[in-house]
């Protein structure tokens, strides 16, 4: 973590500004040179949450004191005390979120494991076929984001964030499971930084960012439209909203898929993984060279992870979510691009 972030983050239960405690520094290589970052330390916020650094990633899910109970209690002589505490003062919160979000953690994690930064594409695009897709979705250009604070809630393996930095934004990129570890490991950018965390519970502060993106992440949330409206007084006035969502198919193929996936994606992870690389995989492998798609396995698997593995996956009518936007305050609300399976939608905050 670079010290530069703090101003941006805050308490995601309570709203509160973090104070900063310093446990251990490193150095890390840029593409500017290298750059002495914070590896480990511990995030207070007013007298009760606590939220560690570890890796260089500030990790700031609700259930972060549970997760790394053991590093926590390393350096906080009263933890055990103190979490107390918190299961006293916000227990019902603290285990419904850790039961929604267990198997979505793992789900994810399992997911971007498997990318490979040496070559692999992201959704078939390439680096300059995702910072398009970006500048599409978004209604953006390469001279209109410069200079701009964006907040990509939902990263996934991080290669968006740097080629933005890159080209000349400050952005914060957020991820819910482990796979931040390797977005932050990969990165090379000093204006591209990463956290942990929940779109149901930004770690971030209300009002200040031009851009919040939130790709194909709302849908799999216990409620998206509930987590539309955690995630958009992100937004500041005059800056715009742009998220991605599955849409309904009338196709009796997908439907089905989607019936079957209700019922395998309750089964364990990595059972999970073998079932869909034994049975899937191939089929996927033959249709898609058939049709010309030069995917790799690895590129396949991830589109089979994404569809079949997370708990949730919703799909939404354009018109329910342009209603949205405009209970949120927002104009100028279009759909920017409109694919098989989901779609775009934008918006400006009043």
């Amino acid at each position: 973590m670079q010290e530069a972030l703090l101003p941006f983050l805050r308490c995601p239960v309570t709203g509160s500004s973090l104070r900063l405690q310093v446990i251990s520094k490193t150095v890390k290589q840029f593409h500017t040179g290298p750059q002495e970052i914070l590896s480990e330390g511990i995030l207070w916020a007013g007298l009760d949450w606590f939220y560690p650094i570890i890796g260089g990633i500030p990790r700031l899910l609700v259930e972060s004191f549970e997760d790394h109970a053991d590093f926590l209690a390393k350096y906080i002589p009263d933890f055990y005390a103190r979490r107390q505490v918190l299961y006293d003062k916000y227990g019902p919160l603290i285990r419904q979120v850790i039961r929604k979000n267990k198997r979505t953690k793992k789900s994810f994690h399992q997911e971007w494991s498997l990318y490979n930064y040496a070559g692999d594409k992201t959704w078939n695009a390439d680096k300059e076929g995702m910072m398009q897709r970006f500048l599409q979705e978004t209604d953006e250009t390469l001279l209109s984001i410069r200079g701009k604070l964006i907040f990509d809630a939902g990263c996934g393996n991080g290669l968006l964030n740097s080629l933005l930095a890159g080209a000349g934004t400050t952005v914060i990129g957020m991820d819910f499971s482990r796979s931040i570890e390797q977005a932050f490991a990969h990165n090379l950018e000093p204006r591209a930084h990463f956290i942990q965390g929940d779109v149901r519970y930004p770690p971030v502060k209300e009002r200040i960012f031009d851009i919040v993106q939130c790709s194909g992440v709302l849908i799999h949330t216990p409620n998206t439209r509930e987590a539309f409206y955690c995630i958009e007084p992100c937004v500041k006035s005059g800056g715009k909203l742009s998220v991605w969502l599955y849409h309904p198919r009338k196709d009796l193929i997908h439907n089905t898929i989607n019936q079957i996936r209700r019922l395998t994606s309750r089964l364990p992870m990595r059972l999970q993984y073998y079932l869909y690389r034994l049975t899937l995989l191939p089929v996927s492998f033959v249709i898609k060279r058939l049709k010309g798609n030069k995917q790799n396995l690895r590129e396949m698997m991830i589109d089979i992870l994404d569809w079949f593995s997370p708990e949730y996956r919703w799909e939404h009518e354009h018109q329910e979510v342009e209603g949205w936007f405009e209970r949120g305050n927002y104009i100028s609300v279009k759909t920017t691009t409109n694919e098989l399976f989901g779609f775009n939608m934008t918006g400006v905050k009043k």
